[in-house]
C-alpha cells in the first residue's frame, strides 16, 4: 500500500521467508524488503539464501523492534522500524535504489 504511489514496480510478495527465497529466481527483484521475524524462515536467513541465488539483490529490513534492540542490526543493511514505516520506508528505499543506480553507472 505504501509503495502504490511510488515509481517502483512491486514484482511479488511472499508470506514467509521460505517463499521469498523460492520466488527470487522467477521474479529477479532488484530489492527485497524482508521482515526480520517471519514464519518458516526469518529475514536474516532468507537474505543469506537469496544472496546465494541472486548476489546483486539489495535488501531493506524491517521489524517491530527498534534497531538498537536487535543485536548487530547495523550490520544487516538499511533498516526501518515497522512503527515508522509510513515516514521512513519510501526515503530509505529511494536511498537504496539511488545508491544502486550510482553503482551501476
Amino acid at each position: 500500500m505504501l509503495l502504490a504511489k511510488e515509481p517502483v514496480v512491486v514484482c511479488g510478495e511472499a508470506e514467509n521467508g521460505k517463499q521469498a527465497v523460492q520466488r527470487v529466481p522467477e521474479l529477479r527483484p532488484d530489492v527485497v524488503i524482508l521482515d526480520l521475524v517471519m514464519p518458516e524462515m526469518g529475514g536474516i536467513q532468507a537474505a543469506y539464501e537469496i544472496r546465494r541465488i541472486a548476489p546483486d539483490t539489495k535488501f531493506l529490513y524491517m521489524s517491530l523492534y527498534d534497531p538498537q534492540t536487535i543485536k548487530h542490526a547495523n550490520l544487516l543493511g538499511p533498516f526501518v522500524s515497522k512503527s515508522s514505516l509510513g515516514d521512513e520506508l519510501i526515503p530509505t528505499l529511494n536511498t537504496l535504489i539511488r545508491a544502486q543506480d550510482r553503482f551501476d553507472a
